[in-house]
């Protein structure tokens, strides 16, 4: 007869170390976003209106 405690913890340590991968990978992509400077932003200014114009 198969040892199902035996498989069940095998498939749990397989489990829990998939996700501790997926979680530090997650976290140094969340890294590398937030040490990026982004593009730089230019403040565009426009005319107003004239507004004696009817």
């Amino acid at each position: 007869m198969p040892d199902y405690q035996q498989m069940y913890l095998t498939m749990m340590r397989a489990t829990e170390k998939a996700l501790n991968i997926l979680i530090e990978a997650q976290q140094k992509c969340e890294e590398v976003y937030l040490s990026d400077e982004g593009p730089e932003l230019k403040l565009l200014s426009f005319k107003q209106p004239d507004e004696t114009r009817t």
